[in-house]
């Protein structure tokens, strides 16, 4: 026999889309959710993951411009115009915002670190980062869908899929911006009188409409660019019942050619982004953790168009309110030729489970045990991570 609630329910999804609402992927989470509209979220922290698809050059984004081996291999062409950190190493100038992060302790760079696949393939290597196992297709749930899983939080995906590393948690979902024309305010307001004795109905629709008109507000373009992405989803991380876990992905870093006017461009548009995110976070920056990675860095050497081919150390940015910062996080392992992974790459020094592994914790305050159906075999590799 058919439910009747569930059929309501149904129909008032298909009349949301019909009527134009952003909401991909949120109504159905919302209304599974729908009985908990006066609980208070899990946990205060927020946690933002920004997967760059397509291997960024680590060493462009921060070059070591203090090692012996720098100027033969790159300095001519990286060095006059990077941003001090340190004396080994600068920060590429599009990268302003993150620096003046750095400067500021909030945000910290891991250098020299990839997880432990080697062979350089875009599409096993994404699916080993974003499944957290040792080794592709080992696991076939993602390593945040795990821990939402374990955990009794939400998490929201700025993707018109769902990336991998989300599946696996029944609280996970998807937005991006509507395309559709918007429909009148009659209409919406006929379906919220169709369904004013339905408390779950009516508290799952007003929250979308809230969705709605944030979205409306945050940029009219359709486009859908990573600076819209992220000022939505700090929108989304600041309502008071939103989810606490957001992630962002963004393409085109495989800069086999012309890399140099590539990442001129590239990089200043992905600083803008986390600027906007930290923006639409406003107080909230104090309790969120924003982790930048990628799939694996590039060759340490140029090729002959002026780029770099697949390689493997990359790295990371860990920033937010609690990161203890204007720090370079590695065990540097040098760019001479004897240094480098087969002679051609930035060897890596650190796993990026070991640095994922103590933000899960933080963030869902899961044990040892959950840790490991979450994150298999990773343990910890940095220490005093956050402010004290």
């Amino acid at each position: 026999m058919t439910n009747p609630s569930l059929s309501r329910r149904a129909y008032l999804h298909q009349l949301a889309l019909g009527a134009g609402l952003a909401v991909s992927g949120l109504i159905p989470a919302r209304l599974t959710m729908a009985g908990q509209a006066d609980q208070k979220p899990a946990t205060e922290q927020r946690l933002v993951v920004v997967l760059l698809r397509g291997a960024l050059d680590g060493l462009a984004a921060v070059p070591a411009w203090g090692d012996p081996a720098w100027a033969a291999l790159r300095g001519s062409a990286e060095t006059p115009t990077a941003l001090a950190l340190d004396n080994t190493f600068g920060m590429h100038p599009g990268l302003a915002h993150l620096h003046r992060w750095y400067q500021n302790k909030e945000l910290s760079v891991v250098h020299a670190v990839a997880s432990s696949y080697r062979e350089r393939s875009h599409f096993d290597a994404q699916q080993q980062l974003e499944s957290g196992g040792d080794r592709p297709f080992a696991l076939s749930t993602g390593w945040l869908g795990r821990a939402l899983q374990a955990s009794d939080h939400s998490a929201v995906a700025l993707s018109a899929t769902m990336p991998l590393a989300l599946r696996g948690a029944d609280r996970a979902m998807t937005w991006t911006p509507s395309r559709r024309p918007n429909k009148s305010q009659e209409l919406l307001e006929r379906m919220a009188n169709m369904y004013a004795d339905d408390m779950a109905l009516t508290t799952a629709l007003a929250q979308a409409m809230e969705q709605q008109d944030k979205s409306m507000r945050a940029e009219p373009s359709a486009g859908a660019g990573l600076s819209t992405l992220a000022k939505q989803a700090g929108s989304f991380l600041s309502a008071p019942l939103g989810p606490r876990v957001a992630w962002l992905e963004v393409g085109g870093w495989d800069t086999h050619s012309q890399q140099t006017a590539r990442l001129s461009r590239m990089l200043p548009a992905l600083d803008e982004a986390l600027a906007g995110l930290r923006e639409s976070l406003s107080v909230h920056w104090a309790t969120t953790t924003v982790l930048v990675m990628t799939e694996f860095g590039r060759s340490a050497m140029w090729n002959g168009t002026q780029g770099t081919d697949h390689g493997t150390g990359g790295v990371a940015f860990l920033a937010g309110g609690q990161i203890d910062g204007g720090r370079v996080l590695t065990d540097w392992p040098g760019l001479g030729h004897r240094h480098m992974l087969d002679g051609r790459d930035l060897r890596p020094t650190q796993d990026i489970r070991a640095v994922i592994l103590p933000l899960v914790q933080r963030q869902f305050g899961l044990g040892s045990s959950a840790m490991q159906s979450v994150l298999p075999g990773a343990t910890a590799c940095l220490d005093n991570v956050w402010r004290v």
